[in-house]
């Protein structure tokens, strides 16, 4: 099957051609006949499965040939993302696919100045790729008009929900006119999704190209045992083992992040950290490294690596293995991307067996445990107790929340009004 065959008009098929695809994956190929065919969709798809081209290309296809409703003005289709990231990576997505189209788009987000917004917007935008938290300073601010949306996209609406944005997003929502299309994809199926889309969808048709919760079956998953104290020495020798070039490292705080990509950088190994208290500007920059290989490795935090859109990224580690044991799957959706493999490694130390078992438990699959002769476990060493009141060193969590963007304390960042803002 080839993109010609799914109802898409030439300027798309040429944009898209440009780009170098040929054939859809399997979210596009179901997923866009039925968008276009204008009905409201639940699809459960994880990253690296192709979902931004599978709801852009339509989305696209229906603004070109339906005529607005309302004058030019009107923002005729709304784009929810949780992160800054994402939200540049849909907006990308749009330019792309749209070059040949007419049609303005705008993105908006926080953690940059709001005037750039301000000008695009007044100047007439018929697409909007946004994260809750800015919408809502525009819909404050009566900058932005959203009474005329025809088309509503959630883009990993499991994320946002996870980020504490339910309340944001039900504020929108009311503003919204009721006839409207909506898509709402989701890597994972809770019962807070199911709720929303009841209540959010009409009769939608149910689209899954991968079960809920379950790892890429096509990358390769392997725990190495470690002492804690010697997970950074381990990391930098399978780096330079393996000769690396391009590692994303996952840890849970912000603070771990910082520390072990100095500690990095004195061993020699280019790395940088990227997290929610890092400027934008130095977000970008950082990635824009990193996919150009001036360094090696990205450190990131579960939050802020949503939206990292790597195609052949080989390698993921999980430094430290995270609190919940969903986001054990997302991080790991960033390697075997578009069809190509990956591996995906986890530096267990004993404090965290317990989320070791329910990782397993989640995705049904006992991860393939390797023993490095030089860094075996200290049997002496004995778990430390579970501390419900913070983080202490490379130490693990009770898994009771997310260290940042989640309800603890950590990496949370409210407004004046209390409103959870944008990471």
């Amino acid at each position: 099957m080839s993109f010609s065959t799914l109802g898409l008009s030439a300027p798309l098929l040429k944009a898209v051609k440009e780009q170098g695809y040929s054939e859809p994956t399997p979210i596009q190929k179901q997923a866009i006949p039925v968008i276009l065919s204008k009905k409201d969709i639940l699809a459960g798809a994880q990253t690296g499965t192709g979902k931004t081209a599978g709801f852009t290309l339509p989305l696209l296809e229906l603004l070109s040939s339906t005529k607005p409703a309302k004058p030019k003005q009107s923002i005729r289709a709304l784009i929810l993302t949780p992160t800054r990231e994402l939200a540049a990576q849909v907006g990308e997505s749009v330019e792309v696919y749209g070059k040949y189209l007419p049609f303005k788009s705008a993105i908006i987000f926080g953690g940059v100045k709001i005037n750039p917004q301000l000008v695009k917007l007044k100047k007439g935008v018929d697409i909007v790729i946004a994260t809750p938290g800015r919408l809502l300073d525009h819909i404050s601010q009566k900058s932005i008009d959203l009474r005329d949306v025809e088309f509503l996209i959630l883009d990993e609406a499991d994320r946002m929900l996870d980020m504490g944005f339910i309340n944001d997003i039900k504020k929108i929502l009311a503003i919204l006119p009721k006839q409207k299309q909506t898509l709402l994809f989701s890597a994972t199926y809770s019962d807070e999704i199911k709720k929303l889309s009841d209540k959010l969808l009409n009769s939608p048709v149910l689209i899954e190209v991968a079960r809920p919760n379950r790892a890429s079956e096509i990358v390769k998953q392997i725990v190495y045992p470690v002492d804690r104290e010697r997970k950074r020495e381990l990391l930098t020798h399978l780096i330079n083992e393996g000769k690396w070039k391009q590692v994303l490292v996952f840890t849970r705080t912000k603070h771990g992040a910082n520390r072990l990509s100095t500690q990095l950088e004195k061993d020699g190994i280019t790395a940088v950290a990227i997290h929610g208290n890092k400027s934008q500007n130095a977000r970008t920059k950082a990635l824009a490294d990193f996919k150009a290989g001036e360094v090696r490795v990205l450190v990131a935090t579960d939050i802020a690596a949503r939206g990292i859109d790597i195609d052949q990224l080989p390698h993921v580690i999980n430094y430290e293995l995270p609190n919940v044991s969903e986001d054990y799957v997302h991080r790991i959706g960033r390697t075997g991307r578009a069809g190509n493999e990956g591996e995906a490694i986890s530096l267990v130390c004993i404090d965290e067996h317990e989320y070791l078992a329910n990782i397993e438990k989640l995705i049904k699959k006992d991860i393939q445990k390797v023993w490095l002769k030089d860094f075996k476990p200290d049997p002496s060493i004995k778990a430390e107790p579970i501390n419900r009141g913070g983080n202490r060193g490379q130490r693990a969590q009770k898994p009771s929340g997310k260290p940042e963007g989640g309800k603890s304390s950590q990496g949370s960042s409210r407004g004046s009004s209390g409103r959870r803002r944008d990471k």
